[in-house]
Parts: C-alpha cells; structure tokens; sequence
C-alpha cells in the first residue's frame, strides 16, 4: 500500500543513544579535513596513511595467495595457520615466550577490530577504560559503544621554552593516574610508541602502570602498532614481559603499519588464552573472520622480513623522512616535538597568526583554535595537517589546541615539496 504523502514523516525509528555518546555523529576531524575539502594541490601531512606502494615481494605474496583457491575461501576465525605460525615466530623470541597459535594469537581484521571485540568480550555496563591523552581517536566510541565509560588521564607536555622537545617528555603523573582509579577501572589503554606525540614509554613508566595494574587487578591493552618505527636507539619495551603481567596483558599489532598496507586490514592480538578466547568469541561475531588473501601476503612478509632486513632498513627510511620535517621546523624557529617513534611529529601553531575575519568553514568554528590555525595552514600554505585537540576530553582539550600532528609516512619527494611550501608560515608567525 502507498504512504500517504501528508503523514508526519519527522519522527520515524530514533538512533542508538551510543552514537552520540561515542561521538560517532559529531563531523569528525578526517572528514573536515578530508581532501575533497581543501585546494586540489594541498600536499597532505594529516592523515596517517602512505602515498608509497608496500614491498614488491610483499605483493608478490598477495597476487600468488588471490590466484589459488583455498586463500580465496573463508580463513578459521582465528586466523590462517601460516599468518599465526610466522607471528609466532617473529613475536615468540620478543616475548620470551613459545606461543600457541591455537588459544595466544589471534588474526583480526585490523587492529581496530581486535580493539573493539576485546572491549566486547570484556566490557560490562559501566565498567571504567583509563586512556592517556592525547589518545587514538577510535577507543572513545570502541569503548562508549560497548558499554564502557572513558576516563582521561593527559601527558603532560614539556613546560620550558626551548624550541626542540624530546616526545619522552611527555609526562605521566602517576598520582593522577592513581587518583583516576575507582572500583569500576576495568582497563588501561597503553600506546606506545604514541600516536600523535610519539612517545615511547620507558621500562621505568610501563613498571610504574604494570604496578597499578597489579594492585586493582586491572586488564592492559597495549596498543603497539608502531612497534616496527622506534628511533635513535631507544628500546621498545613491551609491558607484557615485565613480571606478573602477561597474565593481563593483551598486545596489539599492525600488518598495515610494519609493511605500509594501512588497507589491508590486518592485524592480530597477542596474550594469554584468558584473554584470546573470550576475545575470539566476540571476533566471529563481529567479522567471522579476516581477508584470507592478504592474511597469506602479511605471513609471507613476516617470513622474510628477517632475512631482507626489511625492518631495518624501513626505520633508515624513516629517519630520512622524519629529519627532513625536522630541520624544516628548525628553519621556521617554531617549537616541535621530537618523536622517538611512530610517523608523527606535533609542532606548536600557537604562534601562527591568522586574520579573525578570515573566511572559515562552519566545520571549524567553535572548535579549538587549532582547528582554525590547521584550515589556515592547509588553504594558505597549502600542507594539510591535524589538529590535536580532536584527541582529548573537552576537559583537556586546551593542552591540544597549542599543536598540529603532521604525519612523515610520505615519500621524499612529498615531504621535500611541503617544506618548501611550509616555509612560508614565516609570514605568519607573531610574537
């Protein structure tokens, strides 16, 4: 029968409440700086994806897996038996471990994913997730939506005026973080090395969250995907070796990160069957299971990537890119961020000075002052970036407004171009 035409159409079937509190509706920041949005020539340094192919042999592995059969056909919802049995063995020896890729190891269909199903498989009602800010814009509605409450604890940014900071100077107050834990703390999320500042927690900082997590029996998800981007020498260390806290600990990595396939979708969990199982179950009803193909391609990248020296040589390449957004900074004497991880560098923009009257969009205003200073940057200069306060509370959101995060997962010639495009912001910079 027809709908009549007249009837009050204004109030059909509302939408779950867990959209807005997991800001799911808000126009988020990669859609108000989304390319479609800005000059066709805006080089872009915001979004955390590569303009650079992953590794032929890589490829290779994926064409080879998409011209057989069984790779074409669904995987076992823990994840093909050749992507967990080379996880095995490149994690195993990091992990100090012999892990058993039936009940330790689970394949996921990105690293979000495998978020998401252990918030899923662990979250009641109500239950607390202590998450560090700035923090990866993707926990606030993985945990709001799956009945979790989000609770912020802010690094603190270095207080002096010198124009280079290291990211190690992002601080934890231990006593703030003490002070955040109630009896319904569930969980503490770990980034490390951190997107956006790049921080790589030291020994001394995950003992000191490994402690806390002991004495109120807490579950740690350590979100390591750049696990693979560690600079300068410094030590990645996961938390899960330290005493007592394999046992709650589950670690999070990144096929699309170690081997530049953001799009590929895969990642995988790592921890005690405790955790793997519970987590399992919620996978294969989320997803069932992960791309087979590209599962094929990934084992076959962490096979070989020992005996290419693959990673190695990646972090050369990386250091290259990150120094070149370096000494840009130093030219303009605007104060940065050094990261001694990830792909991200945080430079101070509270010095860059735009008209009040300068025509922006309705997506940035009312936003932080960085929303404002990044659309300038992006339309005048022509380099787009992020602004930082997108990853905090509205609480804290100030301490991010003084910073945009731009991203060196470019080529050379990319990053080589917008230097010379963002020396311009000397123009720009007040007093």
């Amino acid at each position: 029968m027809a709908t009549n035409s007249s009837t009050d159409r204004s109030n059909l079937v509302p939408f779950s409440s867990r959209l807005k509190e997991g800001k799911a509706l808000a126009q988020d920041v990669w859609s108000i700086f989304a390319a479609a949005n800005l000059p066709a020539d805006c080089i872009n340094l915001g979004q955390g994806y590569m303009n650079f192919a992953p590794p032929k042999w890589v490829t290779e592995a994926a064409k080879e897996a998409l011209q057989s059969v069984a790779p074409n056909h669904y995987s076992h919802p823990r994840g093909r038996i050749r992507l967990r049995e080379a996880i095995k063995a490149f994690y195993g020896p990091q992990l100090n471990r012999d892990l058993d890729v039936e009940s330790e190891i689970l394949v996921t269909s990105g690293a979000n994913e495998g978020q998401y199903s252990v918030f899923t498989a662990f979250l009641e009602q109500g239950d607390e997730v202590i998450m560090f800010e700035p923090f990866f814009d993707q926990y606030l509605p993985s945990v709001t939506f799956n009945g979790g409450k989000p609770v912020y604890v802010p690094l603190h940014p270095p207080k002096d005026s010198k124009l280079k900071s290291s990211s190690c100077e992002w601080a934890i107050d231990f006593d703030e973080l003490r002070r955040a834990i109630t009896p319904r703390t569930k969980m503490i999320i770990v980034n490390t090395p951190h997107n956006p500042v790049g921080k790589v927690f030291t020994k001394q900082e995950l003992e000191g969250i490994a402690s806390i997590a002991e004495e109120f029996n807490l579950l740690v998800m350590s979100d390591e995907v750049y696990d693979c981007l560690v600079f300068d020498g410094k030590e990645h260390v996961r938390i899960a070796n330290l005493p007592g806290m394999w046992d709650r600990t589950v670690t999070v990595c990144s096929a699309g990160k170690a081997f530049a396939a953001t799009g590929w979708r895969i990642g995988w969990l790592i921890g005690p069957a405790y955790i793997i199982q519970p987590t399992l179950a919620a996978t294969t009803r989320i997803v069932f299971c992960s791309n087979s193909p590209l599962q094929e391609a990934a084992a076959s990248g962490l096979e070989q990537a020992k005996e290419r020296k693959f990673f190695e040589t990646q972090l050369a390449e990386y250091a290259e890119r990150r120094q070149i957004l370096c000494d840009a900074f130093d030219q303009l004497g605007l104060k940065y961020t050094v990261p001694e991880g990830s792909y991200f560098i945080l430079l101070d923009i509270s010095q860059v000075k735009f008209p009040e009257d300068y025509p922006f969009p309705k997506s940035v205003l009312g936003r932080g002052r960085d929303f404002r200073a990044c659309w300038f940057i992006a339309v005048e200069v022509g380099v787009s970036s992020i602004p930082v306060s997108e990853f905090y509370c509205e609480e804290h959101a100030n301490i991010g407004e003084a910073y945009a995060r731009f991203a060196f997962c470019k080529d050379v010639d990319t990053l080589k171009a917008a230097v010379q495009r963002l020396y311009r912001l000397k123009d720009y910079i007040g007093a």
